[in-house]
């Protein structure tokens, strides 16, 4: 009932999930990533417990492969699921249950997988995956929405569209993104809006929030203030 892409960039160490459906709030439970380890979609009668116990094994240092393998060998329902994964080495693996609804597969390359089910046709997945391949001139954000944008304009989901999400991770215990679509007539487009909303506001200010790096992060009061006043905001901290 979705389809998505696990990425990860290794001159950032980001790991990011895009994924689209036509379901309600398909943020909340398929896109899963984790600093330092991974990124997982899990989809397709979706049992959110396969994505964690996945990342645990990535941790402890199995493939994405070996890692999947474990968590569906003990899920009664592996017919129907759907889960992919990449690693930190770039490695990546797919799961297709063999009951997954029609159209449905998956497809994995050095770096990044693409995997979808109950679409309108392979070119779903294989749109998805060539824009993706294409686009390494871009930042990883925009790269994804550039390959969803092409799994959509092949067809998307079968049954329509309804909700949509991006997350991605880098050194913080914590998403740097997490945008969500929950419910709209068209939320590849949303998704889009979305993000230029977090490249304008949001991604700038990264790096003075506090991180692993500098726990408190940025609190020197005259600068934020000389910020706000940049921008005309009459704000000031009580002294």
């Amino acid at each position: 009932m979705t389809w998505s892409i696990t990425a990860h960039d290794p001159k950032t160490g980001a790991f990011a999930v895009a994924v689209a459906t036509c379901n309600f709030a398909v943020g909340a439970s398929c896109p899963f990533v984790r600093a330092g380890v991974g990124a997982v979609s899990t989809q397709s009668m979706t049992n959110r417990y396969l994505a964690p116990a996945i990342l645990d094994g990535m941790a402890r240092g199995l493939t994405p492969a070996a890692a999947i393998e474990g968590a569906v060998a003990s899920d009664p329902g592996r017919g129907i699921r759907q889960v992919h994964a990449v690693d930190r080495h770039g490695n990546s693996a797919a799961w297709t249950g063999e009951n997954c609804v029609e159209w449905c597969g998956h497809r994995t390359a050095e770096g990044f997988s693409v995997a979808g089910n109950m679409l309108a046709g392979e070119a779903v997945v294989a749109d998805c995956f060539a824009r993706f391949a294409a686009g390494t001139a871009l930042d990883l954000p925009e790269r994804l929405m550039a390959a969803m944008e092409a799994g959509e304009a092949a067809g998307g989901d079968r049954r329509g569209r309804q909700s949509a999400a991006m997350v991605l991770a880098t050194t913080e215990d914590f998403p740097d993104l997490d945008i969500r679509v929950d419910d709209h007539a068209d939320p590849i487009a949303e998704l889009r809006r979305l993000l230029g909303i977090w490249t304008r506001d949001r991604k700038p200010g990264l790096a003075d929030t506090p991180r692993k790096s500098n726990p408190a992060g940025r609190i020197n009061l005259d600068g934020i203030e000389a910020g706000w006043r940049a921008r005309g905001l009459d704000l000031r901290f009580r002294r």
